[in-house]
């Protein structure tokens, strides 16, 4: 990504307006999440039974940021810890994984959120994942 320098009248040079964007998040860093991913046959058989939201990291025990893989139930962490989920799906394959900081839904394959109460597949492990971070069931979706 080129950067360029415009003068103004300020003591601090402005970036160009693609490399501004990039570091401010684009605006207000919303992201829309995919209504359809081609790996939903990845998905594990069981996912309505799912470990708790607070399971420590399997493989360096840090108990926040982490990930559940729904190819195969296994708790990692996030690439903004020690990035095991992420080589978790190098070695592996598993593309699928839901956050249980914000319940978000991520295709590795895709490279995309994926938006678990539009695709039918998701939607009851979003439920089942709600339900034990907060003790109730969601609300419904804005359809």
């Amino acid at each position: 990504m080129a950067t360029r320098t415009v003068s103004s009248s300020s003591s601090q040079p402005e970036v160009a307006d693609e490399t501004q964007d990039w570091i401010l998040g684009a605006g207000s860093g919303w992201v829309e999440a995919r209504t359809s991913c081609d790996h939903m046959n990845s998905l594990s058989p069981d996912l309505i039974h799912l470990p708790n939201p607070d399971t420590p990291c399997s493989r360096c025990e840090n108990p926040v940021e982490n990930w559940l893989c729904l190819c195969c139930k296994e708790v990692l962490c996030s690439r903004f810890v020690n990035r095991h989920m992420l080589m978790h799906h190098q070695h592996t394959g598993h593309c699928l994984a839901l956050s249980y900081s914000d319940l978000s839904v991520w295709c590795f394959c895709c490279e995309a959120y994926l938006d678990a109460q539009i695709i039918l597949q998701l939607r009851p492990i979003h439920q089942a994942a709600y339900i034990l971070k907060f003790g109730e069931a969601p609300p419904l979706p804005q359809l």
